[in-house]
């Protein structure tokens, strides 16, 4: 079971690698890819082996099977669907974001508890959150991005397990308590913004 430490640097490699795709290079070596991701040569060769991938001391690796390897534990060979609760601004902006489909991700519908921003007949409805449960369900949905005030973040949370979601990106400043089964990955743009000022203040007065 890989850790969301594991999984970001796989996707830091994969991003890396499709420039060197697109540059001509097809062979890699772990101290050219450990550059370009900030990461030991030790590490990536470290993460490589956790998924049997092997390289050549003279021949390094393949950048194609690379690639193939990773989409394939990212199972990017499928389209995969989320949802959206929650449809303010952040939700709204997140709607309206078409870089999903670079990476084989739809976000195929979107709830709210305001019945003037629920909307089917659009090309990704906005239903009722009383409908969450159904539509989870038929449509095998397991990933959800959570963007409500944070005082309802719990609730809305506890209705997304209900449903079967399993991994929610949380975007209420809050911490949510879920089993041990659930992933949450929490982003709060407003604490994001005060580690980069303070940072930057701090960088400031050290210079």
């Amino acid at each position: 079971m890989m850790t969301g430490r594991n999984i970001k640097r796989l996707l830091r490699y994969r991003n890396s690698l499709k420039k060197m795709q697109e540059l001509g290079f097809e062979t890699v070596y772990s101290y050219n890819l450990g550059r370009e991701t900030a990461v030991s040569p030790e590490q990536v060769r470290k993460d490589f082996s956790q998924f049997g991938i092997k390289g050549n001391k003279k021949g390094g690796y393949n950048i194609n099977e690379l690639l193939l390897t990773i989409s394939d534990i990212f199972r990017k060979d499928e389209l995969q669907k989320v949802i959206v609760v929650g449809a303010g601004n952040i939700g709204n902006a997140i709607l309206q974001y078409k870089g999903f489909q670079n990476y084989m991700i739809q976000v195929v519908a979107a709830f709210d508890i305001d019945p003037a921003k629920c909307k089917k007949k659009q090309s990704i409805p906005v239903y009722s959150l009383d409908k969450l449960s159904k539509v989870c369900r038929e449509m095998d949905i397991k990933t959800a991005i959570m963007t409500v005030p944070e005082r309802v973040a719990q609730d809305v949370a506890n209705l997304l397990i209900e449903a079967g979601i399993k991994g929610i990106l949380n975007f209420a400043p809050t911490i949510l308590k879920v089993p041990s089964h659930i992933t949450v990955n929490n982003i709060c743009i407003g604490h994001e913004l005060e580690s980069l000022i303070y940072h930057s203040l701090h960088l400031d007065n050290n210079t």
